[in-house]
């Protein structure tokens, strides 16, 4: 099941990168939201996205660019970005806190199944906890099926002190392809929390290199 899964992840990521392209390049987009204004540091990212049908914000006007991100709603988005059908999903994932009803649900179902996401040492899932910087990058690198790197040592230093060798890994693989060059030069910030705003580049980020860099990237985080 995994390999056909990850044969959908491949052709509909090849698929979504077609559909998206003009948006990601168009120079003037309609923004409903009042806290997105241009010339923030995210503010393109999250309108090509918002216009793609990838990311939604948080009411019709609102999209919070500060706030925390949530384990739900990460997992809603990324199988929006890669255009996944989640009826492919077959197992449920028994999280006691995620019931069918969940409109995270079959998202999670999906990326469960695929190993992007899993719970916590208790059994629960958490789609409403935030994620960390640390926990995207294993997402992204997992979901977008990017080779991981080879070495576990990076030009961050916070990151180098990190005791899971997999995070480290994961972190330097998004280094590897461009998605991230940290909060400052020797910084990756990878136990803070990870804003909507910053997951919007993470992603168009994240779509850019899998399909070759022919997306428009306005920052990078």
């Amino acid at each position: 099941m995994f390999k056909k899964v990850a044969a959908v992840i491949l052709a509909s990521t090849i698929a979504i990168g077609l559909t998206i392209l003009n948006p990601f390049h168009t120079q003037a987009q309609t923004n409903p939201f009042n806290d997105v204004k241009d010339g923030d540091s995210h503010s393109e990212n999250i309108l090509s996205l918002y216009h793609s049908g990838i990311m939604t914000g948080v009411t019709s006007t609102s999209f919070k660019p500060n706030s925390f991100a949530t384990r739900g709603e990460t997992a809603q988005f990324i199988v929006n970005a890669l255009g996944l059908n989640t009826e492919e999903a077959t197992n449920n994932p028994v999280y006691p806190d995620v019931s069918t009803s969940n409109k995270y649900y079959h998202a999670i179902a999906i990326l469960s199944e695929l190993k992007v996401v899993g719970g916590y040492t208790n059994g629960k899932f958490g789609p409403n906890d935030s994620l960390t910087r640390s926990q995207v990058a294993t997402m992204i690198t997992r979901a977008f099926e990017l080779s991981v790197a080879t070495t576990t040592k990076t030009k961050f230093t916070d990151v180098n002190r990190l005791n899971d060798l997999n995070a480290r890994s994961y972190i330097q693989t998004l280094v590897n392809y461009g998605i991230t060059t940290g909060t400052t030069a020797t910084t990756f910030s990878p136990n803070k929390n990870l804003t909507r705003g910053q997951l919007a580049t993470f992603l168009v980020k994240s779509i850019s290199a899998k399909d070759g860099g022919e997306l428009e990237v306005i920052s990078v985080e």
